[in-house]
């Protein structure tokens, strides 16, 4: 009645029936059904008076509901921790139904922490050990604090559900909070002592029960407050894209101002008061004062020492690390931990203390913010269109008021979108028909049949419904194997709609199924279209995108490129969708509104130009009455255009089922009950089950649902008739079989489809392979460019950290620790390749969900096209990043500095840029290779992880190969950063002086009859290292550095300059062979290798 298109006036009414929206509201103002509704208003105040007996009822029983301890005034009916505990049960049973995640992540941590003690393994107890112990203890520092990292993903997981709750008052969000924070403490006991019971023991760490006790009480402690750390930073923020950034530069910050990367006296002032807030800084120190005050360490190397050297005195050498005393043997933990790190044995239980205050601060902030920050809200079902849209004015008159324009009074009987049937759209001429058509599924150890011999044709011009009468009882494992997921309403009207579509994927296909009379070929899927019953769109494309992208790669090759666009603006016009064919789709309840989208999944198939026929699922199912009756609407226009359709419903009304041609209604078992004519008012169908033997039909039901009813199909309704056997008996049935046999006669007919000498007709796909890369890729460009804050994220992600990275390390000095230093700033510059391979996967696994669910099913592009194209765009954004990072870490860390003593500035820049370069590339590159094949961005996240611990472990920084146990030498000869590191230190490190600062020179005393220069000359050169003081005579001190220059000190950690261009040559083979392997994993996991066939 509201709607101007399909309002139907009673003849001689024409000129007093309203037409607007304000003439309908002053009729209802002044009509007598508004005064009675008045009246029985007053009178139901009058008997409950909103403050009378009523009332103190209503909050008698309220009070009577609520927990004792509950406040009154409180909306929630159970107390603060009756709400604790309903949702410590809820996590019970969740984590009880599904312990695959907690799983995976305790095998995750474990293998974590079993490679990298395995690394470090039985560490010797002598002053060799001293970078490995803090090594392993920074691992072990990190393992457990960044071991809740993916608490950001779970928390947003769950947040609306919370929010949704929490609007009902049912509990806190605060109450879900600490359940959640106590059920998750077993799995963070259970994670914390497998990691540091394999960590301390198998890297032979201090073997004392107080040392070990209380390394573990730290690392716990650092595991709580970083958990509530990420979980304050999921709370504060609305979205995920706003956590995940952010909290990246806070991890490096984190990591970078530990106190092993940086030593504290190194720290920037600037930036050092990070330090200060850092548990992971403070877990630090009390671990290594934990490990290192009350012993002594033999020293493992003295300078000088070697040929010539075996007789000397004491006095006249010393150990050849920091902390060490002439004429000692042994040198103290304590004072080589202060000389180093600047640590104190006095601060380990106040760190303790600290640390515990930190988590119990975090937890209450968390707290808060769940009750005070609300996730970001849907912006609602408002239309978003591209700057500079025609269309955009236009479009927003039409929304402030639809019926503005005074619509013509409709006064036929004839429903339609008001539009000429003859608009132009591609007509179809030919007969889809099947004969026998059979499916069976095996399901565990059982074959089950679920189509059983269906029989069936669709001709254009009609509009043909189908529908199930039955439930499966194994839904869940049917719906799993067949990836339907409509639930019982679609298992079986979908399963037939698959089968005939060619779309199945599992179980046995039987029957024949034809198109004038021949078999499908290679190019069915494409010639026909497939609207789903999920609206699946890319939301970053507008209306007129999404139809031009289906007549590009869909249409048949003999149209041109504008032949193809001008057919999408029929195809606009034909379904009412101009006013916004500009307008974003954008997400579900943002955007486009239901009805829209569903015009536009029907538009992307139409603009397909399919010759045979258009398969809907449930177009009307979740849609209101007004909606669903206006989608008829546009499939009746489709019919009268010549189109052919076969449409599943479910539990249609009276009038929306009167609305098709033809019935085809499946029983249990996937029999057919009956193929026909519904006729005018159902007549035809309503007498043939009367015929039959069921009741007639009563006045004013539904025919839909009487039949079911007749069937025993309706809840609680039986029937003692065998209908499938019943139709195979009807005279209609043997019709059926005579019209499939003269459908079969088409074969000696010419076919407008089948029979065409142009091979591409044939081909599997419509558009040239270069076409489909082509269209693809500018589409994925322009998501990318249309999702600023997957954009933004990537630059805070790379360029953010680089700036942080760059400046941690400003104007890094060539000294001992300087050069360790900016060691330690490449090492970390390539923490930017895990953060960059979390952020790809789930852009990745978003475009994959839409390609395979629905253009993959209708041929629209190749899977080859779909991948390379994603890559190749990841790739291109990440080459630009790479530039900028390049500019912001090389320059402020002051790399370039050593080039100047060899004047290659120039050379070596650019060479250092290639290698970041193809750093970036690497990461996508290998993003891209973990998620090809698998399903679950997490578990590719995990993997990822593994790996890169794998790769940041055996580069060659934290255990050079010679450190490194026999059977983990492969991975130092195959691991990428192995040559990445050696490249990018080689290039901006090599062939320049050092020096070294006044704490890292060795002091001696210098022999009797010989100058200092003179004692050390045979040492200086086998060894290499320079003298400050050459001159000084015996019983003077003699100063030496160990390191004259940075070659050596790349030759300590086995690094060659003249290998930097190999190591480039070889970063672009692991580039390649990440693109191959993704391409093969893709092919080999996801791409269906055909179907059984009987």
């Amino acid at each position: 009645m509201s709607s101007p298109t399909e309002r139907i006036v009673r003849p001689g009414f024409e000129s007093l029936a309203p037409r607007t929206s304000e003439e309908f509201a002053k009729r209802w103002k002044e009509s007598p059904e508004r005064q009675s509704l008045l009246r029985q208003i007053d009178q139901y105040a009058n008997e409950h008076p909103f403050d009378g007996a009523d009332l103190d009822r209503f909050a008698q029983s309220r009070k009577t509901e609520k927990s004792k301890n509950q406040r009154h005034k409180s909306p929630y009916t159970l107390s603060y921790w009756g709400q604790i505990r309903l949702c410590m049960w809820r996590e019970f049973q969740r984590l009880k139904n599904d312990p695959s995640v907690t799983i995976v992540m305790l095998i995750n941590n474990f293998f974590e922490a079993l490679i990298i003690s395995s690394i470090f393994y039985n560490l010797s107890g002598n002053t060799s050990s001293f970078f490995s112990r803090g090594a392993i203890l920074f691992m072990m520092v990190l393992l457990n604090a960044f071991s809740s990292m993916l608490e950001i993903l779970s928390l947003y997981a769950k947040r609306t559900i919370v929010e949704k709750h929490n609007r009902y008052a049912l509990y806190h969000p605060s109450a879900e909070a600490i359940s959640s924070m106590i059920m998750d403490m077993p799995y963070k006991l259970v994670n914390s002592i497998l990691m540091n019971i394999t960590l301390y023991f198998m890297a032979n760490l201090r073997r004392e029960p107080g040392p070990f006790f209380f390394n573990y009480l730290i690392s716990f402690m650092m595991v709580m407050s970083m958990s509530m750390f990420f979980r304050l930073f999921a709370s504060l923020t609305k979205t995920i894209q706003q956590a995940l950034a952010p909290s990246s530069i806070i991890l490096m910050a984190l990591v970078l101002y530990t106190g092993f990367a940086i030593p504290v006296n190194y720290m920037r002032g600037w930036a050092s008061w990070i330090r200060h807030l850092n548990p992971v800084a403070y877990g630090f120190e009390a671990i290594m004062v934990n490990e290192f005050h009350g012993r002594t360490f033999p020293c493992a190397s003295f300078v000088p020492s070697g040929v010539g050297y075996e007789n000397i005195s004491q006095d006249e050498r010393i150990c050849s690390v920091v902390g060490s005393v002439p004429g000692s043997d042994l040198v103290d933990g304590t004072t080589f931990v202060k000389s180093t790190y600047g640590y104190e044995n006095s601060h380990r239980w106040r760190n303790f203390g600290i640390i515990l205050a930190l988590t119990i601060f975090l937890a209450l902030c968390q707290l808060i913010a769940t009750e005070l920050v609300a996730s970001e809200r849907s912006k609602g079902e408002v239309l978003v269109f591209r700057r500079g849209s025609s269309q955009k004015a236009r479009t927003k008159q039409c929304q402030h008021d639809e019926e503005r324009t005074q619509a013509p009074i409709i006064q036929n009987e004839k429903h339609s979108e008001g539009l000429d049937s003859t608009i132009g759209v591609e007509k179809q001429t030919s007969i889809f028909h099947w004969e026998n058509v059979c499916y069976d599924v095996k399901i565990k150890s059982e074959t089950r049949r679920i189509l059983d011999h269906v029989d069936g044709w669709i001709k254009p011009g009609t509009l043909t419904a189908l529908m199930v009468s039955y439930l499966y009882r194994n839904i869940s494992d049917y719906v799993r194997l067949t990836s339907n997921s409509q639930g019982s309403s679609g298992a079986g009207k979908t399963t037939l709609l698959d089968v005939l579509a060619n779309r199945t994927t599992v179980g046995v296909v039987g029957g024949d199924m034809l198109v004038d009379g021949r078999p499908r070929d290679s190019s069915f899927q494409r010639k026909t279209g497939y609207v789903q019953q999920q609206d699946l769109h890319l939301h970053t494309s507008t209306v007129r995108e999404a139809l031009e992208f289906s007549a590009l790669l869909r249409q048949p090759p003999q149209y041109t490129r504008e032949e193809k666009l001008d057919y999408v603006e029929k195809v606009l016009d034909l379904l009412n969708m101009r006013d916004y064919a500009d307008a974003i789709v954008g997400i579900p309840g943002e955007g486009l509104n239901v009805e829209q989208r569903k015009r536009l999944t029907i538009g992307v198939e139409l603009a397909a130009r399919p010759k045979l026929l258009l398969f809907l699922d449930e177009p009307t199912s979740g849609l209101d009455s007004q909606t669903s009756w206006s989608i008829c609407n546009l499939m009746e226009t489709l019919t009268k255009n010549g189109q052919a359709i076969l449409c599943t419903i479910h539990q249609p009304s009276a009038m929306l089922f009167q609305r098709f041609d033809r019935l085809l209604l499946l029983a249990k078992g996937g029999k057919t009950v009956y193929f026909g004519e519904i006729g005018r008012e159902s007549r035809v169908l309503m007498d043939y089950f009367t015929r039959n033997g069921g009741p007639a039909l009563p006045p004013g039901s539904n025919p839909a649902e009487h039949m079911l009813e007749v069937i025993g199909a309706a809840p609680g309704a039986k029937s003692e008739i065998d209908w499938s056997a019943v139709w195979r008996n009807s005279p209609e049935y043997q019709n059926v079989r005579h019209e499939l046999t003269n459908l079969r006669a088409l074969a000696n007919q010419p076919s407008p489809v089948a029979d065409t000498n142009d091979r591409s007709s044939y081909a599997e796909f419509a558009a040239p392979f270069t076409t489909q890369f082509v269209q693809v890729g500018l589409r994925v460009f322009q998501q990318y460019w249309r999702t600023p804050a997957y954009i933004y994220s990537k630059v805070l992600l790379t360029i953010g950290c680089s700036l942080f990275i760059g400046f941690s390390f400003f104007k890094a000095d060539n000294t001992a620790q300087g050069l360790q230093n900016q060691m330690f700033g490449v090492f970390v510059f390539l923490f930017v390749v895990i953060q960059l391979i979390i952020q790809i996967i789930p852009s990745f696994v978003t475009q994959r969900t839409l390609y395979e669910a629905r253009e993959r099913q209708s041929k629209t592009y190749s899977w080859q096209a779909f991948v390379l194209t994603n890559i190749l765009v990841e790739l291109a954004w990440n080459s630009i990043m790479a530039i900028f990072c390049f500019l912001v870490w090389f320059y402020p860390v002051g790399l370039f500095h050593n080039a100047e003593y060899t004047d290659t500035l120039h050379y070596r820049s650019t060479l250092a840029f290639l290698f970041i370069w193809v750093t970036f590339l690497f990461a996508s590159s290998l993003a891209h290779m973990l998620i090809a094949g698998i399903e679950s961005e997490e578990i590719a996240s995990s993997l990822s992880n593994i790996l890169a611990i794998m790769m940041y472990a055996f580069c060659g920084i934290l255990a050079g190969p010679d450190a490194l146990p026999g059977f983990w030498i492969f991975m130092y000869r195959v691991n990428p950063f192995t040559y990445l590191v050696s490249g990018l230190l080689s290039t901006s490190l090599g062939e320049a002086p050092m020096h070294c600062a006044e704490k890292e020179f060795l002091s001696f005393s210098t022999p009797a009859n010989l100058t200092c220069g003179e004692y050390m000359q045979d040492y200086i050169s086998s060894n290499g290292g320079y003298l400050l003081n050459s001159a000084a005579q015996g019983g003077e001190d003699c100063h030496f550095c160990a390191t004259g220059n940075t070659t050596q000190f790349l030759q300590n950690v086995n690094i060659d300059f003249s290998t930097r261009w190999r190591d480039f040559g070889l970063m672009w083979v692991y580039v390649m062979f990440n693109i191959f392997a993704a391409i093969s994993l893709y092919w080999l996991c996801r791409v269906p290798k055909g179907k059984k066939r009987k």
